[in-house]
């Protein structure tokens, strides 16, 4: 049957069975060849499942937030800026002060604004210690920007914010891994080397983007976190802002904006000594951080798959070679060279094609496994699985154009005598 697909003019699926033949027939050489593109679309499609999951975890906890909420910070800048090396620009900006965040509380606009400070360290209880995590100083609003509700416990009393008493609410999780099956309600603990008695446990809401290290380990209260931490004032501390129902957000940061240009007197020639920054630009910088690590991942993938065109451009040259003899008998049974040279493009297309099914497969795979290990819950890049095929097989077309018109300019009368 194969011999008599091979002795007349050939139709696109007939190609396509006799190309399936001829894989079946060099499976190593066929496995081999496909590997490049295996790994450079697993490689894309393994980056797209992450970057899609922490996007859409980004996007979740946003939403809990709010997107009306926003922050005031000393300065705003994409790169966190050494506090050791600061310009003189932002040098002379004065820090956020609780005074300040006290005034923008009380404007009618707003429904909640707070100073809060932020730390990464250990949690430590009789010598359990956690990995790095984030610390927050902040109130008992906490729960006003970041959702999540306690579990257990109780948030700070104002006496306790008042006093900055080393108290503590910490990740529920976090309790079970340190605690065990103790209660850790009334124990005491080290949280970045300080001691501080655990008051509550907090539940953070299912939805928000908490890879392994950034998650909330823990809030103190602010006045605590002020003066028992080192706190870098420029890039963790902040003035988180929620506007009151029906407030649009530029009603809302005109609002504060006037508030703290008459604390701090500045003049109307004066630019602002502090920055304000909204939940959108938050995302733009998770997007310019993304679309750059993406894009290098998309430069490997292209090299990976670059390296696969290459590798079937040289076994279809091997193809044509080994049968040339098959070649010169379909051109003298009236074989044409588009059927010929359609005969090794389909071949060429079909290999890569199968190399790039396989490998959305394995990104796939791998997506999954590797966003699970990340704590994030991702939909797999349907739409991306077939821009990959497609790719696939458009390299397996260009690749394979030189073999394919190598052997439909084949003489059949040199290719019969060939041996």
């Amino acid at each position: 049957m194969f011999l008599t697909r091979l002795l007349r003019h050939t139709t696109l699926d007939e190609n396509i069975i006799i190309a399936f033949d001829n894989l079946r027939a060099n499976k190593l050489r066929s496995g081999l060849t496909m590997l490049g593109v295996v790994i450079g679309v697993a490689t894309v499609m393994t980056m797209a499942s992450i970057v899609r999951g922490v996007r859409e975890q980004i996007l979740n906890t946003l939403e809990v937030a709010g997107p009306s909420t926003f922050y005031v910070m000393k300065v705003f800048s994409q790169q966190p800026l050494n506090p050791e090396a600061l310009p003189k620009w932002v040098r002379i900006r004065p820090d956020l002060a609780e005074a300040e965040a006290t005034a923008i509380d009380r404007l009618p606009e707003v429904q909640y604004g707070a100073i809060w400070n932020q730390i990464m360290g250990r949690m430590d209880y009789q010598g359990t210690r956690t990995q790095p995590t984030t610390v927050y100083g902040a109130d008992a609003g906490f729960t006003t920007i970041m959702g999540g509700e306690l579990s257990a416990g109780r948030w700070f009393t104002p006496a306790e914010e008042r006093a900055g008493a080393p108290v503590a609410v910490i990740l529920d999780s976090h309790a079970r891994r340190l605690f065990g099956k103790l209660d850790p309600l009334g124990k005491s603990m080290l949280i970045g080397g300080k001691p501080v008695q655990v008051i509550g446990l907090y539940e953070p809401p299912a939805n928000i983007f908490t890879p392994p290290g950034a998650e909330t380990g823990a809030v103190v209260p602010y006045r605590f976190s002020d003066h028992a931490y080192y706190i870098d004032k420029t890039n963790m501390l902040f003035i988180a802002v929620k506007p009151r129902d029906g407030v649009p957000v530029a009603t809302a940061q005109e609002a504060v904006t006037v508030q703290l240009r008459e604390m701090r007197k500045l003049r109307p020639g004066d630019g602002n000594t502090f920055d304000l920054i909204t939940q959108d630009q938050i995302l733009d910088i998770f997007n310019s951080i993304t679309g750059v690590f993406f894009f290098v991942m998309i430069v490997l993938a292209s090299v990976a798959l670059m390296v696969g065109g290459i590798g079937v451009m040289a076994i279809m040259m091997v193809s044509v070679t080994d049968r040339t003899r098959e070649i010169g008998l379909r051109k003298a049974l009236g074989a044409t060279r588009r059927d010929i040279l359609q005969q090794f493009l389909v071949e060429a297309a079909t290999l890569t094609g199968m190399g790039g099914t396989i490998g959305i497969v394995v990104g796939l795979l791998t997506g999954t496994v590797a966003t699970r290990l990340l704590n994030i819950q991702a939909s797999p890049p349907w739409g991306l699985t077939l821009i990959a095929v497609a790719v696939s097989v458009a390299i397996g077309l260009v690749f394979g154009v030189l073999p394919a018109r190598r052997a439909s300019r084949l003489d059949p009368i040199e290719a019969l005598r060939y041996e």
